[in-house]
């Protein structure tokens, strides 16, 4: 039902408790008007998730700062809560590549979490994420502070699909030069293609036939839409490559404490929860719909 229907409905409910009361319909009408809050909510963020990549999958990557065993512990604590922020949502969460520590934790991690908005969620957590605690792995149980970074791609589709409209392409036809003896000489049976949106001009003048000669011209014309294509995309990733950070004291995007008291701060909202250990577990919602809230769809 959508939401606009369900809002009257609640307000007709309402207008009949006032002229009627009745207990168990003000229940009703407060467990709606929770659902209705829900709704509203949901469809906020699906308002501000209008960027061209956010309803894709999404390839994260964690990687762990300096400090050995301390930060790479770190990331494998971030990885987990990532896969169970993403179980919880009913995405599909697969390792691409995982490079365990000598000691504990990870070296490095990537995951694919495939599900509808999981890019648009997802990219509310790039950046470098802090952690504050007694270590485990110091015998004299001092407090430790550690850095691992989180980023976050499109998983774009490496099938690129090739459409050429026949009112993009401008076709001319001429005589050949060269060797092919006086039929060839004589037929305009060389073609050049151009490809209007983009300019890319191909020609072929191999065959005797014209007809031939512009198939094998089509066959080169897709072959250069698709490495413009590839390059189209090898730009886009050297440009989000581009934005990361120095995995660092002063660049972390977000504080988890530990010790001596318990906080997870967001520095780019400044929102702060006081369970961290729901957080860990992977309640991620509150933190990514503040990002949003705040940057909508022009976050990267």
């Amino acid at each position: 039902m959508a939401v606009a229907q369900r809002v009257a409905d609640a307000q007709a409910l309402a207008e009949l408790l006032e002229d009627s009361p009745d207990e168990e319909l003000a229940r009703e009408l407060e467990r709606e008007a929770g659902e209705i809050e829900t709704a509203l909510g949901e469809l906020e963020l699906r308002q501000m998730l209008q960027g061209p990549d956010d309803t894709m999958d999404a390839i994260l990557t964690i990687n762990p700062g300096a400090g050995g065993t301390e930060s790479q512990d770190w990331a494998e604590m971030l990885m987990r809560m990532y896969v169970r922020w993403a179980e919880a949502k009913g995405y599909e969460v697969k390792i691409l590549d995982l490079v365990p520590g000598q000691e504990a934790g990870i070296k490095s991690a990537s995951l694919e979490v495939d599900g509808q908005y999981a890019f648009g969620f997802l990219k509310a957590e790039k950046g470098v994420h802090r952690l504050v605690r007694i270590s485990p792995f110091d015998a004299q149980a001092r407090r430790h502070t550690s850095f691992a970074s989180v980023f976050v791609y499109p998983a774009v589709d490496d099938t690129i699909q090739i459409d050429l409209r026949d009112e993009d392409i401008e076709m001319e036809v001429f005589r050949a030069s060269g060797a092919g003896g006086q039929h060839v000489n004589k037929t305009s049976s060389a073609v050049r293609l151009r490809h209007l949106p983009t300019g890319i001009v191909v020609s072929c003048q191999q065959e005797r036939s014209q007809h031939k000669n512009k198939d094998t011209a089509m066959k080169m014309l897709r072959a250069a839409l698709y490495q413009r294509k590839l390059e189209e995309q090898e730009a886009a990733r050297a440009k989000l490559e581009a934005t990361k950070t120095d995995i660092s004291w002063g660049n972390q995007i977000r504080s988890y404490v530990f010790q001596p008291y318990t906080m997870v701060n967001d520095h780019r909202t400044e929102l702060k929860v006081g369970d961290v250990q729901r957080v860990m577990d992977g309640d991620l919602d509150e933190f990514i719909h503040a990002y949003l809230k705040r940057y909508g769809s022009t976050a990267a």
